[in-house]
């Protein structure tokens, strides 16, 4: 401890090894790597304890949105303390959460008009399935108790980490052990084509794949809960970009056998893909959406789950009657939380963030072309500022590295090196900038992404 009581750099280093449990993280490597302590940022930089700076490239893991100690919102949640931090929405309104949720409302697809807060992504995914099963026991028509409990989403989905989210969106290498806790699910191919079946190219392929999520929801239409999805890119599962024209598909499908349609945009929303909402680019109104990250610019844990009249008005009734959704959050609707959206989206109209989305998305793709004939790239992945490079031994039989070579991580380490912060999914490196970073913050960031990406790969070629 310092003279003042404060704890030292090399505290601050012991308790984290000794005493935090990190997320997705190998923890008997995760200690050996001294990883960055971060206590401070500025802008698009985080800055760590011995004062090195980094650009924040994965946007505070995809939430970050206008930047760090951005004054508007600092001046926000300020104000806010001033008033009140916290008060319950169980048996009470609140100010800002009533605010923020007309202001969400304004700026959502028309129609979604009912706003359920929670914490976090895979909260608001929770409420999500939750309400639209007992929505089917409460709707006009009824379906009996039991009929419709099943989920559809695509292969390799990532939608959150509770119990419900993993079995709509349950990856193997994470959840296998979890089996018997899940509830069964149908799963369609994930409409991408890197890699096809014998016979089939890619527009072939591609186009079985809508065949048969169309086939799926038809012949299992009348027990299906809901369609889960990520609207245009499956974002955990390597920055999976669907084609054009599929997202709009599912929904015409699912909304002619009267099937919700639940749009998971917590990873996709607020600009990423470069419209607010992804779900605008085709034109789609899910019954439900999703959101989470960057709803209080990346500030405060946040998420809300939107859906119609329709469905809300299935919960409606004399209170004897039992149709209340029976589900809630402490921090629901938190005031602190809630200013700092309502200051986030002054910050969209007023810095025109979208317009800042489509120049640094260009900027990403031409500083990213040099990659897409790198001999140990196999596809550069890219919506708006999402981008994915996949890493392999060899491109032309698409040969990954051994898992053993962590090439993934290890591009991260090398980046870090210079000064920059990207994020691995196994052996595919993601850049997800804030969508308010400046171009030549951007180029910073791919040009030591692109040297990391060759140093690492060169390397890795060279010892095997």
């Amino acid at each position: 401890m310092t003279t003042d009581g404060r704890p030292t750099n090399d505290d601050l280093r012991a308790w984290d090894d000794d005493h935090v449990w990190h997320p997705f993280a190998p923890m008997s490597a995760f200690r050996e790597e001294r990883v960055p302590v971060v206590v401070d940022a500025e802008g698009f930089e985080l800055v760590d304890t011995d004062g090195r700076r980094y650009v924040d490239g994965v946007s505070s893991l995809w939430c970050n949105v206008h930047g760090h100690r951005v004054s508007e919102i600092d001046a926000a949640v300020r104000h806010q303390l001033d008033r009140v931090a916290h008060s319950t929405l169980l048996g009470l309104a609140s100010g800002p959460s009533a605010d923020f949720a007309k202001r969400l409302v304004d700026v959502l697809p028309a129609g979604l008009t009912r706003v359920f807060y929670s914490d976090a992504g895979a909260t608001a995914v929770e409420a999500a399935l939750k309400m639209v099963v007992q929505y089917h026991c409460q709707k006009p028509n009824p379906d009996p108790p039991g009929q419709r409990r099943l989920f559809v989403s695509l292969d390799e989905a990532y939608h959150g980490d509770t119990i419900g989210s993993v079995s709509v969106g349950r990856t193997e290498g994470f959840h296998r052990v979890f089996d018997g806790l899940l509830f069964d699910t149908l799963k369609v191919p994930a409409p991408v084509a890197l890699r096809t079946p014998d016979g089939l190219d890619r527009r072939a392929y591609l186009d079985w794949c809508a065949d048969e999520m169309e086939r799926v929801v038809r012949e299992n239409g009348e027990r299906l809960a809901g369609f889960v999805i990520e609207p245009l890119v499956q974002g955990a599962a390597g920055i999976l970009v669907q084609p054009e024209g599929y997202l709009k598909r599912v929904r015409e499908v699912t909304a002619e056998l009267a099937i919700p349609l639940v749009a998971d945009e917590v990873a996709v929303g607020f600009g990423k893909t470069g419209t607010m909402f992804a779900c605008e680019q085709e034109d789609v109104r899910p019954d439900v959406l999703c959101l989470g990250k960057g709803i209080s610019g990346g500030y405060l844990p946040l998420a809300a789950t939107v859906t119609t009249d329709e469905i809300f008005n299935a919960f409606l009734g004399d209170p004897s009657r039992g149709r209340t959704f029976f589900h809630g959050h402490t921090y629901t609707g938190n005031a602190l939380a809630c200013a700092a959206g309502i200051a986030s989206l002054d910050l969209f109209e007023r810095d025109a963030v979208l317009d800042n989305v489509v120049e640094i998305a260009g900027v990403m793709a031409a500083r990213l072309d040099v990659l897409v004939d790198h001999p140990h790239v196999a596809e550069v992945r890219q919506r708006g500022v999402m981008v994915g490079v996949e890493l392999v031994r060899d491109r032309n039989g698409l040969v990954p590295f051994e898992r053993s070579h962590r090439l993934g991580h290890q591009v991260v380490l090398e980046a870090r090196r210079r000064g920059v912060i990207v994020r691995p999914l196994g052996d595919v490196v993601v850049l997800m900038p804030a969508v308010g970073m400046p171009a030549d913050v951007v180029e910073r960031l791919c040009e030591a992404t692109v040297e990391s990406i060759d140093v690492v790969t060169r390397r890795a070629a060279a010892s095997s």
